[in-house]
């Protein structure tokens, strides 16, 4: 990436732009909490766009390893996601039909340690503690 815009300079600077954090925070949703700093609290907002399919994506932080992974399979959304140890999870799954949520083989209104906060804007959210977990809903 030249530092500017008509290319006579030095390669060394991403001054306009820096595609790797779209990837990670817009295509796979993984995002800093602003009122959880350092990812205390990680919210996880995936976006499926067009055609694309699948896309796997991790941070480091310092509570470890934040995994963010997720594929459309027909008209469902899978969604794997890992929050680190001392953190917690804001998740938002893509659905058109929020009664369909699956973690694991267990709808999401019966699981103990997941809440369900709302559906909105073709989202239901959820709050998650440390874990794996692995979603499935109906786009």
């Amino acid at each position: 990436m030249w530092e500017t815009w008509s290319g006579d300079s030095s390669r060394n600077h991403h001054m306009f732009s820096d595609i790797s954090a779209w990837f990670y925070k817009g295509l796979a949703g993984i995002n800093p909490d602003p009122d959880a700093p350092g990812f205390k609290n990680i919210i996880f907002k995936p976006n499926p766009v067009g055609d694309l399919k699948w896309v796997n994506a991790w941070h480091e932080c310092m509570y470890g390893k934040i995994v963010c992974n997720w594929a459309v399979e027909g008209d469902n959304f899978i969604l794997d996601i890992v929050v680190p140890t001392n953190s917690t999870g804001t998740v938002y799954i893509p659905t058109s039909a929020p009664d369909s949520i699956m973690e694991g083989d267990k709808p999401v209104y019966e699981h103990q340690d997941i809440q369900v906060e709302e559906y909105q804007r073709g989202y239901v959210k959820l709050l998650v503690q440390s874990g794996k977990y692995r979603f499935i809903s109906k786009l």
